[in-house]
């Protein structure tokens, strides 16, 4: 029998559908298509640097020139921006409407010179640069009063709208806070004033109490199917210490979250197929003060604890999921994580062979 259930987070109910036949192993079949070859044709790569907008930051091991090969990571402006840089924000009323000028940010973090890597392939060092590209955009980002937040994701493959093979992500500042970043943080502020603990970090423990829905649990991060997982593998990561802004990340924990990543991308592609997925970080909004608003999120560092959600792109969203925000998954979580978890312990056992340390 189907089963309706509440995800905890944004009080959104989900349909875990597993009778309409579904097995894990079925959607292995769909996959993104391989990247091209790349080169001249592709303005990411490594040597089309005046097809781009001028850098904003870049990781250059031989101190080159910017703008220039010899990078590693390269953030540029995006040159299609949904959102325009210049300006005030000039918020304002019309009649019962509100609207302000779109003013923001949107960049593109190139996270490879390589056009043919992908976060599956690693080595965890490489992912590892990508994330500080983020983080360190986030940080310079937020220092401009007029973002209130910043959505750092990443698109791979057609299915989940990459419209460019290269790898890259995205991060898009915008001057108000997003509808569900807000029920998310609502809701963390809300939980805790009641029973004065973290949602997430309850969430953490009682997977772990469980354990039937966890798949990656490391020192200091666990990955997990969510209990009201929307999609089919559907992966939530998260660190283990209470923490609430990605941009606190020391190096050692950066290359930890890109180890996990790294696998959860690499078991994702074993299991399906190379599929098209979508991950999005999701931390704090930006800490400054608003206007008649002084203790807005005043006790966010205590109740809210980031996070990111990786999405595999194996079904397709219809119209009752657009007419009520409420999804139908056909493959449970807990049927996803086993199938996962199998795929771990194949590949621990091959390490143990090969003599290689195993998957925590």
């Amino acid at each position: 029998m189907s089963e309706l259930r509440k995800d905890p987070i944004v009080d959104r109910w989900v349909i875990i559908a597993a009778e309409r036949g579904r097995r894990p192993n079925d959607f292995a079949t769909q996959h993104a298509p391989p990247p091209g070859s790349g080169g001249a044709s592709c303005p990411l790569c490594e040597g089309s640097e005046p097809k781009t907008p001028p850098e904003t930051w870049a990781i250059r091991p031989g101190g080159t020139t910017p703008n220039t090969p010899g990078w590693q990571v390269r953030v540029v402006p995006n040159k299609f921006p949904a959102l325009q840089i210049e300006g005030d924000v000039n918020r304002r009323g019309l009649g019962m409407f509100d609207l302000m000028d779109g003013v923001g940010a949107h960049e593109v973090i190139i996270e490879s010179p390589h056009h043919q890597w992908q976060y599956a392939d690693g080595p965890a060092a490489l992912v590892d640069l990508a994330l500080r590209g983020a983080q360190a955009r986030l940080i310079d980002l937020y220092r401009d009063t007029r973002f209130r937040y910043c959505v750092i994701f990443r698109n791979y493959g057609p299915q989940a709208g990459a419209s460019l093979d290269h790898p890259h992500s995205q991060i898009i500042a915008v001057p108000i806070t997003p509808k569900r970043v807000k029920e998310e943080l609502i809701a963390a502020r809300g939980y805790y004033a009641q029973k004065e603990r973290c949602l997430f970090c309850d969430i953490i423990r009682q997977e772990q109490l469980l354990g039937e829905r966890v798949v990656i649990d490391r020192e200091q991060y666990i990955a997990l199917s969510p209990f009201a997982a929307r999609f089919p593998f559907e992966l939530l990561v998260l660190p283990k210490q209470h923490q609430h802004d990605f941009r606190s990340l020391g190096d050692a924990q950066r290359l930890a979250l890109a180890e996990i990543m790294h696998d959860c991308l690499r078991y994702i592609r074993t299991a399906l197929g190379n599929p098209s997925y979508n991950y999005v970080i999701n931390t704090c909004p930006n800490p400054i003060p608003r206007p008649g608003r002084p203790d807005q999120w005043g006790t966010i560092a205590l109740d809210y604890h980031w996070h990111i959600d990786v999405m595999p792109r194996v079904t397709r969203i219809a119209g009752f999921e657009w007419g009520t925000d409420f999804y139908i998954n056909p493959v449970a979580p807990e049927a996803a994580a086993q199938f996962l978890r199998e795929i771990v312990a194949d590949e621990n056992r091959q390490r143990q062979e090969e003599g290689v340390p195993v998957d925590g």
